[in-house]
C-alpha cells in the first residue's frame, strides 16, 4: 500500500466487496528486507540478476539470506526512520480505503523479523544486539501504526515464533515481544514459524505451530491466532475449543477451496453469513439436490477414476473421514428418494415422457423444417 495509485486502485476492490459481499476484510503489511528483489514465488522466487531489474535491498546487517543473495545494504537511522514513517502512511491508506483490520508482518524472515532475530541483526547500536534493542524496530512501528489507525478497529502482528535454527529467534523471545505488543495496545498475535534462514529444520505436520501459538497465548494473554497446515473444520473446532488458541488461518487451504467458511459451518452445525447474491447457492435454497447422498468412491482399476460432486459437497467433511455427518443433516449425508429425483431426472431428458405417435410428428416436423 505505497502510492496513490495503489490505493485508489484497492478502494475499487474494498468498495465492491462491501456493496455485495458480508465479509470484514483485512490488510497485511510489511517490508521484505533481504528478501526483496526477487522473481515472484510461482516462478521460483530466486533473487533478481542486474538485467532482470535488480534493485538494492536494505536490512539491519548486510547479511546476505543465503550464499548466492545479493548483499543487502545496513539500513541507516534515516532508513529505519523513513521505513517506520512508510508503514505509517500505508496504515493511513487502510483507513481511507475502509479496511477493517490491519496486521503488521514481522515473521516470515522479512524486515521486522530480521530486526528481531540474532541470526540476521548483527547491530551494536541500540537496534541490535540484546533482545530489548531487536525488538526496538518492529514494537516502534507498531506503536506508529497503532496510532494512526482508529481505535474501534482491531490490530495485530504476525510473527514466525521460531527460527528453527540454532542460536536463532525461539518461543521464549517470541512471548516477551508479544507482552510488549500488549502494552502498545495490539489486539492479537499471528503465529507462524520459520523463513529467515534456509538452513532451518522444520518439522512439517498438522497443526505443527499449535504447541508455541498455546505456550504464547498462555503467557503472554494475548489473543492468539496460529496458521500451518491446518486443513479441516475439525482440527480448527478442536484447536479452539480446547483452548490452544483463539483463532485459526488457512491460507493456502482457502485458496485450494474458498468456501471453506461455509462448509465447515455446515460441518459443524453452524449458521454463517452469506452474501445475498451467493445465498442461492446454499444447499437448503436446492432441496432437489441437497438430499443427494455422496456415493462411496469406486475401487481404481489402475485407471484414473473421477467422481462427480454435487455442488453441496463440503471437501472438508471427505477429507476428515474420521469425522461423520450429523444425524439428520441436509448436505451431502443423506439420499435423496427416487420421487424426489424424477422431476428432475425428466427435465434433464427433455421433459415428460411423450407417446410414440407424437414424437413421430415431432422428427416429421422438424425434418420438414
Amino acid at each position: 500500500m505505497y502510492s496513490d495509485e495503489n490505493e485508489a486502485a484497492m478502494k475499487r476492490v474494498i468498495d465492491f466487496c462491501k456493496k455485495y459481499g458480508v465479509a470484514a476484510q483485512g490488510l497485511q503489511l510489511g517490508h521484505a528486507g533481504r528478501k526483496g528483489s526477487t522473481l515472484p514465488p510461482a516462478v521460483g522466487g530466486k533473487p533478481l540478476k542486474p538485467e532482470e531489474g535488480a534493485w538494492q535491498t536494505i536490512a539491519p546487517s548486510p547479511l546476505p539470506y543465503a550464499p548466492d543473495w545479493h548483499v543487502p545494504r545496513e539500513m541507516t537511522k534515516s532508513d529505519i526512520a523513513r521505513v517506520r514513517e512508510e508503514f505509517v502512511q500505508a496504515t493511513r491508506r487502510a483507513v481511507r480505503i475502509g479496511y477493517d483490520l490491519v496486521e503488521m508482518h514481522a515473521g516470515h524472515g522479512y524486515l521486522g523479523h530480521e530486526f528481531l532475530s540474532p541470526i540476521s541483526n548483527k547491530r551494536t547500536d541500540e537496534y541490535g544486539g540484546k533482545l530489548e534493542n531487536r525488538m526496538r524496530f518492529p514494537l516502534e512501528t507498531f506503536a506508529a501504526m497503532r496510532a494512526a489507525w482508529p481505535d474501534d478497529k482491531p490490530m495485530g502482528v504476525r510473527i514466525s515464533v521460531t527460527d528453527w535454527v540454532e542460536g536463532g529467534w525461539d518461543v521464549d523471545q517470541s512471548v516477551v515481544f508479544a507482552k510488549e505488543l500488549k502494552k502498545l495496545g495490539c489486539d492479537y498475535i499471528d503465529i507462524s514459524s520459520g523463513a529467515l534462514d534456509p538452513r532451518q529444520q522444520v518439522p512439517f505436520a498438522h497443526g505443527y505451530n499449535i504447541p508455541f501459538a498455546a505456550k504464547v497465548k498462555k503467557e503472554s494473554g494475548l489473543p492468539t491466532m496460529c496458521v500451518g497446515l491446518i486443513t479441516s473444520a475439525r482440527e480448527c473446532e478442536d484447536f479452539i475449543a480446547s483452548g490452544k488458541v483463539d483463532f485459526v488461518v488457512l491460507a493456502r487451504g482457502m485458496m485450494w477451496n474458498p468456501r471453506f467458511a461455509w462448509h465447515a459451518a455446515e460441518e459443524l452445525g453452524a449458521e454463517a453469513p452469506y452474501a445475498p447474491k451467493y445465498m442461492a447457492c446454499h444447499p437448503k435454497m436446492r432441496p432437489q439436490i441437497s438430499r443427494i447422498g455422496q456415493r462411496p468412491p469406486r475401487q481404481s482399476t489402475g485407471s484414473r477414476v473421477s467422481r462427480a460432486r454435487f455442488p453441496c459437497c463440503d471437501q472438508t467433511r471427505s477429507a476428515n473421514a474420521r469425522s461423520p455427518p450429523r444425524s439428520g443433516a441436509r448436505g451431502c449425508c443423506s439420499r435423496a428418494s427416487s420421487r424426489a429425483l424424477a422431476p428432475a431426472q425428466r427435465r434433464m431428458n427433455g421433459g415428460p415422457r411423450r407417446s410414440a405417435d407424437s414424437r413421430r410428428r415431432s422428427a416429421s416436423s422438424s425434418v420438414n423444417a
